[in-house]
């Protein structure tokens, strides 16, 4: 998939801003005579490289570089948007995701989470830098995935109003020390923290992904209302409408959301039918199938969002249901921080060879036991043909089900993180790579889950190359 690099990105602290704000910014791209822009996967809003005439945003008279963030800043990503409306950790406030944002005073280089364990919408793990909400009351777990560093904890619990200052002292130093003790010892000895000793490891519970879009009754009085576009362009008229709206109704924040959708939360229950009005004479449609809001696409990416609608397009004509899954579609194969259960990978596609045009194909992985947090997936099938996509699909969501409820479905996450190795017995072909995994079986081939090696037929071959089975030599994979 040859991927839109845009450029051009406002980061929004935590995904959070006003009407007014987000007024202002509507106000300034249609200065610049766009109709429409994104939001990003970091909660942050995205303006397109070309106008509505195909002109380049970038030679518009009136575009102004210190508009938007510079390339070495990063957002804040926080969970400020699930507060209320689904699961949370007992003592966290809306107003204590607000507090700490303030005290964030510089502009971040390194990706930063503020998240709850509780919640699904938002990623734990896929900062840099994650804060982590524990059972203790305003103190905080600490994940690093610093570069060129091994992922691990940080040996202590971080105060709530401690959280800004740590990160910042985090950027500043860990360049220069050698590793997790060294960087606790000096930050001890320049930051002044109120740290916490971690008595029990964060435990993290999976629980299926959220239906998030469309107007839902929040406490007695109030509703929310979550919006999604299929193709991640919003149209700014109706954008500054609904701004106008939340100003006029005294709603103060727009919530933007990991999944390039919005919500808006503390709806007054008067206020409820003039939104609906609203809404319809818009002719924005609410209430999309689930199969279509749980999907991670690249922005602008026109051939992700083709197959994404032949995929959901095939789920609804076969009545497959996806409840609870999330999917990824990605051209990067060197991406390592998912938030999704089940990813395709398009593979490189190789040059034209002469007047042939070859067609793409993909690999499918899944996360371990489909938990969208978790940091290790597994790979399902290598090279798959985009009309076989479908079916393969189907049979593991078919696993997904089969398995939902029947695992423990919390797991703790060491103090320090540890990977966990699984070695499992498998076979390969010898002259392709291709695995034959009996816990997986071959979907192509009409293999069913668990079927042994020595009970496939003798007239199996390999799903790719087609060799023979007598090509294929058992081998020992080590999954971490």
């Amino acid at each position: 998939m040859n991927n839109e690099v845009v450029q051009y990105r406002t980061y929004i602290k935590g995904g959070i801003l006003s009407p007014v704000e987000l007024q202002q910014i509507i106000e300034y791209a249609q200065k610049l005579e766009l109709d429409t822009f994104h939001f990003g996967s970091r909660q942050d809003i995205i303006f397109p490289l070309k106008d509505r005439n195909e002109n380049i945003v970038e030679e518009h008279d009136l575009f102004d570089p210190s508009f938007f963030s510079s390339q070495s800043q990063q957002n804040i990503s926080c969970s400020y948007v699930s507060i209320d409306i689904f699961d949370a950790t007992v003592w966290l406030r809306g107003t204590t995701y607000l507090y700490i944002l303030e005290e964030f005073r510089y502009k971040p280089t390194l990706k930063i989470n503020i998240t709850d364990p509780k919640q699904q919408m938002v990623p734990l793990f896929s900062g840099d830098l994650n804060f982590i909400a524990s059972p203790n009351e305003d103190y905080w777990y600490l994940f690093l995935k610093l570069p060129d560093w091994s992922e691990m904890y940080y040996p202590a619990l971080i105060y709530t109003w401690d959280i800004a200052k740590i990160a910042e002292a985090i950027e500043k130093e860990y360049k220069d020390v050698t590793g997790i003790d060294e960087l606790f010892k000096l930050l001890n000895q320049k930051v002044d923290s109120n740290n916490k000793v971690i008595e029990n490891p964060l435990q993290v519970t999976f629980n299926p992904f959220p239906y998030y879009e469309g107007m839902n009754k929040m406490g007695i009085n109030q509703y929310w209302l979550g919006l999604y576009w299929r193709n991640n362009k919003y149209d700014l008229k109706f954008l500054k409408m609904l701004c106008e709206f939340c100003v006029e109704h005294r709603i103060g924040k727009i919530c933007l959301t990991s999944w390039k959708s919005f919500v808006i939360k503390g709806i007054p229950r008067e206020s409820k039918l003039a939104l609906e009005k609203l809404l319809g004479q818009s002719g924005i449609n609410v209430r999309h199938s689930a199969l279509e809001l749980n999907w991670h696409l690249p922005v602008s990416n026109k051939k992700a969002l083709e197959l994404k609608k032949f995929l959901v397009m095939n789920f609804d004509q076969n009545d497959i249901s996806t409840y609870g899954l999330t999917f990824s579609i990605v051209a990067n194969q060197n991406q390592n921080r998912y938030f999704t259960s089940i990813v395709i990978e398009e593979n490189k596609t190789p040059e034209r060879i002469k007047d042939f045009v070859i067609r793409s194909t993909y690999n499918v992985l899944y996360a371990k036991n489909f938990d969208p947090n978790t940091r290790n997936y597994i790979v399902y099938a290598q090279d798959i043909d985009q009309m076989d996509l479908p079916g393969l699909l189907l049979e593991l969501t078919k696993t997904y089900f089969q398995n939902l409820g029947t695992k423990n479905d919390s797991h703790n996450v060491g103090v320090i993180a540890k990977k966990e190795v699984l070695e499992i017995e498998v076979y390969q072909c010898n002259d392709c790579q291709t695995v034959y995994d009996p816990s997986v079986g071959d979907v192509l081939r009409g293999i069913s889950i668990g079927t042994e090696f020595m009970d496939l037929p003798v007239d199996y071959n390999c799903s790719l190359c087609e060799a023979s089975i007598d090509n294929f030599e058992k081998i020992v994979l080590e999954i971490v």
